[in-house]
C-alpha cells in the first residue's frame, strides 16, 4: 500500500471529468502506465508535489490522502525536484483535507518543499501573513511568497550598484 495525496478539481472531479467520493474505493483495468495518456490512478507521497498538477492560482482544487494499492509504477523528476509520484491500478480515498489541514502541512514544511508549496498553492492575505511570521528570519520565504503569491516578478532582479 502506498499512502498519499491526490489533488481534484472543485467537487473531487478529476482532470477527465470524472467524479469521485470519499470513502470509495477505485479500480483500473488494463496494465498500469504513468502520464497523461497513462492508465490508472496518480497519487504523490507529498502534498507539494500533487499541486504541480493542477493551477491553483486559476482554480480551486480539493487535495485528498489517498491510499493507492494492487499494481503500481513509481517515478521521480530529479531534474524538478519531484519524487514518489505514484499511478496505482486501485485507490481508495481517505478524506477530503480542509483548507486548514493543508495550510498546516505547508507550514511544518521547510527547504525546497516549502517553496514548491509556497509556488503551487495560493495562499490568501491572513495565511500569507502567518506564513511571514513563521519564517519570519528566513529572506528567502517572503521573496517566494512576494514572487509566486503577490505576483511581484521583480524580486529576484539583480541591483546594480552604483
Amino acid at each position: 500500500m502506498i499512502y498519499g495525496y491526490k489533488c481534484f478539481k472543485k467537487g473531487l472531479i478529476n482532470s477527465y471529468g470524472v467524479s469521485f467520493q470519499v470513502g470509495e474505493t477505485y479500480h483500473s483495468s488494463g496494465k498500469v502506465i504513468f502520464g497523461t495518456n497513462g492508465n490508472g490512478f496518480h497519487m504523490c507521497e507529498r502534498l507539494e508535489d500533487t499541486l504541480r498538477f493542477f493551477d491553483t492560482f486559476k482554480e480551486e482544487i480539493d487535495v485528498c490522502r489517498v491510499v493507492g494499492f494492487g499494481d503500481s509504477v513509481k517515478r521521480s523528476d530529479e531534474y524538478n525536484e519531484y519524487y514518489d509520484m505514484y499511478v496505482c491500478e486501485k485507490m481508495y480515498i481517505v478524506k477530503k483535507l480542509t483548507r486548514e489541514e493543508i495550510i498546516s502541512y505547508g507550514l511544518n514544511l521547510s527547504g525546497t518543499r516549502l517553496i514548491r508549496f509556497l509556488s503551487l498553492f495560493k495562499l490568501d492575505d491572513i495565511e500569507k501573513k502567518i506564513f511571514l511570521e513563521k519564517f519570519a528570519g528566513d529572506k528567502l520565504v517572503g521573496e517566494y511568497i512576494d514572487y509566486y503569491q503577490n505576483n511581484k516578478k521583480d524580486v529576484f532582479i539583480k541591483k546594480l550598484i552604483k
